[in-house]
């Protein structure tokens, strides 16, 4: 059975998703949500699954606190799931080929610092793309920049609005994200 954390900044809903599709696998279990903000909402989801959350400044994180954590947890996959900070190095070191992310578009495209969220929808918007979609990604060293693991595409038409643009996306999110994931382990 492997452990899986959750590192999520904001909202939650696709932490929700994967704590919901592994609530009862034989392959693997939510065992933790670590967020750096105490009034993210995802806390109060993990509270709904009975999952064990875990609260971190950036400075802790730096020093080493996170990873402490995680691996007092027996943590064997780390999931990121809207989780703002950069991950530091040591962190990804001993999760090597064991954290992932999800992006809000088609990698390498609108990957980066202070790409996330709205701010990657406007862009696809202002570009005029004619689709969009979501990277799932191992998380190396430099934002968005992990070897893809997975990437699913929807179409967008001019009328879409960037918040039509993220319905349209956080629905590809929630249906490939918890798959992919077992997929992995």
């Amino acid at each position: 059975m492997k452990r899986l954390a959750i590192l999520a900044s904001g909202s939650g809903s696709n932490a929700e998703k994967i704590m919901e599709y592994f609530q009862n696998s034989p392959k693997a279990e939510v065992v933790l949500v670590a967020s750096n903000k105490p009034d993210a909402f995802v806390l109060k989801r993990a509270e709904k699954f009975n999952v064990p959350t875990f609260t971190f400044t950036r400075k802790e994180m730096d020093a080493g606190i996170l990873l402490e954590k995680l691996q007092a947890e027996k943590v064997d996959w780390v999931i990121l799931a809207g989780f703002l900070l950069k991950i530091p190095d040591a962190l990804i070191h001993v999760y090597s080929n064991k954290m992932i992310n999800i992006h809000p578009a088609l990698l390498p495209n609108y990957g980066g610092k202070g790409m996330y969220g709205m701010h990657v929808h406007e862009a696809v918007k202002a570009a005029g793309d004619r689709q969009t979609g979501i990277t799932i990604h191992l998380v190396n060293e430099h934002y968005d920049e992990g070897k893809i693991i997975f990437q699913a595409a929807t179409p967008i038409s001019p009328e879409d609005t960037p918040e039509m643009i993220a319905q349209k996306v956080h629905a590809l999110e929630h249906r490939y994200y918890p798959e992919v994931i077992a997929s992995l382990l």
